[in-house]
């Protein structure tokens, strides 16, 4: 990044990316000074395009996100200031804020980004609107890939983010931390992000590669954090739990060329057996609480899988029952897909396409993909092909789409 002509393409791809690595933790640290979503969203928007302006140019600094925290700061400093001369109230009481900064209490949360997610997840907002807005703010994520994430179109959730700032804005909800004893009532909706960004960074809903390694790294890191937070939450150890063990797979989950594997097909000597060892860990706690949640119940079914050596050795069985119970305390089509797959193991495909064919998931390529699999494995090539095509016409991960294609092409030689 040093030639002074017109920035080059691979350069301003670099900036969108340090831009979504660090735009979250920014904004999290500026909200904290200023007390102020808002106003710490646009400095972090106003530094960035600062950065596009010189970076190409002058070449990137030593620590970007402390250039765009340190810029952003100054930026919004400067603007209040401006506003304040003019009898502002709310800018004077910002800049008062920041100007106080370090004799500030932090409160029972210390990390900036876990603090502001809890902030974000208002109970005055709708629960999909807290998630969202804090997914948007912090998480690393855009509006298209929130959107994918709930199987929602994109312009209703941008519409759900755009009513939850306005609310913000409206009911002048200030930015403060909640006390110990309102953590737990905003526990859901934070679990809930922490496993958003890492399900994004698990695989990506759009780009070349399969996986965001840095999001699944952020989303273990806040697991962790809350783990310390609160230790006697059981879905945060379960959470926790979830993720190392999902995580464990991840060297296994791509072949060389960068092509996806599925589970059935992985190289089990390169999941991290450590990862694995901690999670189970972390399992095992939570069954001697018996207090199962989706988030507990998810990780045992993790842990069953890590415990077979080979994919044959799977225990289909109770990893079907797991899933009954999942079923019974989250009832959704998705979790439905997902106990399907159980199922054709233990009672073969034709009792899971019965099932597969009654959920209502027409929009999720995973839905159309597994009824492929299914398809396949009865000897439906031709409509395997068609339900593969299905898949292919949804999937905007280019791995995915690799993966899909060439299932498409085996089926339709096949048929």
């Amino acid at each position: 990044m040093t030639s002074s002509g017109p920035a080059d393409p691979a350069d301003l791809a670099g900036i969108a990316e340090i831009f979504r690595a660090e735009s979250g933790r920014s904004i999290a640290t500026l909200a904290r000074l200023f007390g102020d979503i808002d106003i710490a969203e646009e400095a972090v928007q106003d530094a960035f395009a600062v950065a596009l302006e010189r970076w190409p140019s002058a070449g990137l600094p030593p620590n970007p996100g402390a250039w765009i925290t340190t810029t952003a700061r100054n930026r919004a400093i400067d603007r209040l200031r401006r506003e304040s001369s003019r009898h502002d109230r709310h800018a004077q009481a910002a800049l008062m804020r920041a100007d106080h900064e370090e004799i500030e209490s932090t409160g029972p949360v210390s990390d900036d980004r876990l603090r502001l997610i809890f902030t974000c997840c208002h109970p005055a907002l709708a629960p999909t609107a807290q998630i969202a807005l804090t997914l948007r703010l912090l998480g690393g994520l855009q509006t298209p890939e929130i959107a994918r994430g709930f199987l929602v179109p994109e312009a209703t959730m941008a519409a759900r983010i755009t009513r939850a700032k306005k609310k913000i804005a409206a009911a002048k909800i200030p930015y403060r931390v909640p006390g110990d004893a309102e953590l737990p009532d905003r526990l859901r909706p934070v679990l809930a992000v922490v496993y958003l960004v890492f399900n994004e960074g698990h695989t990506a809903s759009a780009g070349d590669e399969l996986i965001r390694a840095d999001l699944c790294a952020e989303a273990i890191r806040l697991a962790r954090l809350l783990a310390e937070l609160m230790p006697d939450e059981a879905e945060v150890i379960g959470l926790l739990g979830l993720l190392l063990l999902t995580e464990s797979r991840r060297a296994a989950r791509t072949a060389p060329d960068g092509t996806l594997v599925l589970l059935p097909d992985q190289d089990r000597t390169l999941w991290d057996r450590d990862l694995i060892a901690e999670g189970q860990r972390l399992v095992r706690a939570c069954l001697r609480r018996n207090q199962p949640g989706p988030y507990q119940i998810q990780a045992a079914i993790s842990a069953v899988h890590s415990d077979a050596a080979a994919a044959a050795e799977t225990d289909w069985g109770q990893i079907l029952a797991l899933y009954d119970q999942l079923l019974a305390i989250a009832p959704t089509p998705v979790v439905a897909l997902n106990r399907a797959v159980a199922l054709a193991e233990v009672k073969g495909p034709a009792a899971a396409l019965s099932e597969v064919d009654a959920l209502h998931l027409s929009g999720y390529h995973l839905y159309h993909s597994t009824r492929a699999d299914l398809l396949s494995r009865l000897g439906r090539h031709a409509d395997a092909a068609a339900a593969y095509g299905a898949a292919l016409a949804l999937a905007t991960n280019a791995a995915e789409r690799t993966f899909l294609k060439g299932r498409a092409s085996t089926a339709r030689r096949s048929a």
